[in-house]
């Protein structure tokens, strides 16, 4: 009689176990979650949701960031690293990187010290193309139209190039007339503005250009035609109307160099 009892017990013990587990419930083997641990998964599961944030950060500005001490790999590269080592170095140290979130606030610093280092760019460039115009008898004008302005033209385009990118193509278009528009209105009548008024009060500037009525005439054309190229293109730019512009560049080279010599 015990041992049937007591196997009654143990077979009703067992079944029961077994009932339980088929309908969802948890046996005795199993350990129900104490209240800590859940507090301690939540801390757990907080603590690696507030460290992914900086570590992305810290990602983006592995990724963002500029060192000019850093050697790439490659024999081209390494040659154009030297090259370009000192100036780098220079805006490395002088221009915030606000692509950063550390420097995100300083936009506005890292604006104007990149249009100070252009204009003491413009200045060195201007000065050099001078003294080479003059040592090897080139005109001035020639070296103006040819060298200073694709050389001063170097950040419109680079500008134009990324929106371009990006597909806004009408804000590179706009770039490229309106920094053409700005250069002639306020790159001239600023600077001569400035030499009659505060330098020499009542001077006159003189302009040694023979053929400067010819190049403004051949810059309204060649805006005209800028203009209407990419209309006849139906306001598509590709690789078509990008050789069609460099087309009629090359003849405005060639006439403003000829009506120079007249």
């Amino acid at each position: 009689m015990g041992n049937r009892e007591q196997w009654g017990r143990g077979g009703e013990g067992r079944w029961g176990a077994s009932w339980a587990i088929e309908n969802g419930g948890a046996g005795d083997s199993e350990r129900q979650p104490l209240e800590g641990d859940g507090d301690r998964d939540g801390g757990t599961e907080g603590n690696t949701e507030g460290l992914q944030p900086e570590e992305e950060e810290l990602e983006e500005e592995e990724e963002v960031s500029f060192s000019p001490f850093i050697v790439p790999g490659g024999h081209c590269e390494r040659v154009r690293w030297l090259v370009s080592w000192p100036l780098c170095l220079l805006l490395c140290c002088t221009v915030p990187n606000c692509v950063l979130p550390r420097w995100s606030r300083w936009y506005l610093l890292t604006f104007l010290a990149s249009t100070l280092w252009i204009a003491v760019f413009s200045y060195l460039m201007v000065w050099m193309v001078t003294i080479i115009s003059y040592t090897l008898g080139i005109p001035e004008v020639v070296m103006g139209i040819t060298f200073l302005a694709a050389g001063t033209s170097v950040p419109d385009c680079m500008a134009s190039l990324i929106v371009a990118r990006q597909g806004m193509g009408d804000m590179a278009v706009s770039n490229s007339i309106g920094s053409n528009i700005f250069d002639v209105l306020l790159g001239l009548g600023f600077p001569w503005f400035l030499r009659t008024l505060v330098v020499d009060y009542g001077s006159v500037v003189y302009i040694n250009s023979k053929g400067l009525v010819y190049s403004v005439v051949l810059l309204l054309g060649s805006v005209f035609l800028t203009v209407l190229s990419v209309h006849l293109n139906r306001w598509w730019l590709d690789r078509r109307l990008g050789l069609c512009l460099m087309m009629l560049y090359v003849i405005f080279l060639l006439c403003s160099v000829g009506f120079q010599r007249l």
